[in-house]
């Protein structure tokens, strides 16, 4: 890989940053990896849109806050109107406080935590076109002298070409000799 600000070649393409200038290499080796598109993790969005995870903790916790407010108002009007206040006061109460808790807990089970990703701004990027030529010579540039890997061939058996010794080859040999005999 050569460095795109300097020209360095690099001794290998795992070097995170250029020997020569010190430019930082890793997106660039994030992109020639994957076939000239931006991944992922280096794309920034201009607005950061929450998760469906996140929006689901927010509501759960906004209906249990809610309950501060919904419940004083339900016991004004059951008072008021003479409508069972006993029941309905504890009864929104719980199923205020409790729904906020099962939609949290819901969100943090079920709901996934990664933002929705905008690929109508992805698939609208185009990298800007290189100048071919300045003041009527043409621009030094790390491609110029780019040469594509060869085809990549199969590491041959050498297992093929000689066949290796056996390992118990030698202890056998001494188990054949002949023990002398007594006299």
């Amino acid at each position: 890989m050569f460095c795109p600000k300097c020209a360095q070649q690099q001794v290998s393409d795992t070097v995170r940053y250029c020997s020569r200038c010190g430019f930082m290499l890793e997106g660039v080796s994030a992109v020639v990896a994957s076939g000239g598109q931006l991944p992922m993790r280096y794309v920034q969005s201009a607005s950061r849109e929450l998760s469906a995870r996140s929006k689901g903790v927010r509501q759960g916790a906004m209906l249990m806050l809610s309950t501060i407010l919904i419940v004083p108002i339900i016991a004004i009007l059951t008072v008021s109107l003479n409508i069972f206040p006993h029941i309905f006061v504890p009864l929104v109460a719980i199923s205020c406080f409790v729904g906020g808790l099962l939609r949290m807990l819901y969100a943090l089970m079920m709901e996934d935590a990664n933002p929705p990703s905008n690929a109508a701004q992805l698939s609208s990027y185009a990298p800007p076109a290189p100048q071919q030529l300045e003041g009527g010579r043409p621009i030094a540039s790390a491609q110029a002298s780019f040469s594509p890997a060869q085809t990549w061939k199969p590491r041959p058996n050498t297992a093929e070409i000689f066949t290796p010794p056996s390992v118990t080859e030698n202890t056998t040999r001494l188990l054949q000799k002949e023990e002398p005999e007594d006299r």
